[in-house]
């Protein structure tokens, strides 16, 4: 169960440009999150701003109970929260969403990342045991990928991309992973967090080879629990008959990609299997 806090910011590190590490100290977010949740966290106690705001939980530190957030400053709540000094407070509940799901075994974990993305990622990297990963990691230049370095300790290898070529290689980070999936031979599922092109990129992959991906995808969320309907998205499964909104707060951020219906697209590739397949709600006899 989330556990709303007054919490204490214990660590604070600059990775250059808006970008921070921001640790916090929250026994429940710390024990009890798993790769894919998140918190709403505002800086301060008072009423303003009246609204919290979402990040994914990048790594957490169980014997210390603290969780760290990497954070972009580029909004109104995202700049207080950066602008915080070490001991000062903050609004946070959590953990909250639905994670991300462990891969079976013998089954390669695909990561791919655009941007601030990598957050979620880095936390599913850090719980994989023993199992083969790699992460695609993406963002329109170098600058854009601050979190390069650290993450190559993790059990995993790393494929950079920016579109400029000013680090890895240039294009998009889904051009490398569609090379990769040319060459990889037996299992492997996809797990993507970033803008909502690349994620469509990585559903399309996926069906293409057959593979299972899931998405993480980041509406707009006020409250976090699902009340204000802010962060709803059109999901829909092989049965039925019409898509449904779902809020991402509670039934995701993480969908499986081949349930959520993209932009553009007037059903799911879930449900436009079953169709094909002459079956589900509303298929021909």
């Amino acid at each position: 169960m989330p556990a709303n806090r007054v919490v204490p910011l214990v660590g604070r590190e600059s990775l250059g440009g808006d970008f921070f590490l921001l640790s916090f100290e929250h026994p429940e977010v710390a024990r009890e999150a798993a790769p894919g949740q998140f918190v709403m966290i505002k800086a301060g106690l008072s009423a303003e701003p009246p609204l919290r705001r979402p990040f994914s939980i990048l790594s957490v530190d169980v014997p210390a109970a603290r969780f760290t957030l990497f954070v972009k400053a580029v909004g109104q709540g995202s700049r207080a929260l950066c602008a915080l000094g070490v001991g000062a407070s903050a609004q946070c509940l959590g953990p909250l969403g639905r994670p991300f799901s462990s891969p079976p075994p013998g089954v390669a974990a695909l990561l791919v990342a655009g941007g601030y993305g990598v957050a979620p990622l880095r936390f599913m990297a850090q719980r994989l045991e023993g199992g083969e990963a790699r992460l695609f990691y993406g963002g329109r230049s170098a600058a854009d990928l601050p979190l390069l370095e650290r993450l190559r300790g993790l059990p995993l290898s790393i494929v950079p991309a920016t579109e400029d070529g000013s680090l890895g290689e240039r294009g998009r980070v889904t051009a490398p992973l569609e090379d990769q999936l040319a060459v990889t031979h037996g299992r492997a599922m996809l797990y993507a967090c970033g803008p909502e092109a690349m994620l469509h990129a990585v559903a399309r992959l996926a069906h293409a080879r057959g593979l299972e991906a899931e998405v993480s995808l980041d509406p707009w969320m006020g409250c976090g629990v699902g009340t204000c309907l802010g962060c709803v998205v059109r999901v829909q499964g092989a049965e039925e008959a019409r898509p449904k909104y779902r809020c991402a707060c509670t039934e995701g951020p993480v969908f499986d990609a081949a349930r959520v219906v993209w932009p553009g697209e007037d059903n799911s590739r879930s449900r436009r299997q079953a169709l094909e397949a002459g079956r589900g709600a509303g298929a021909p006899a």
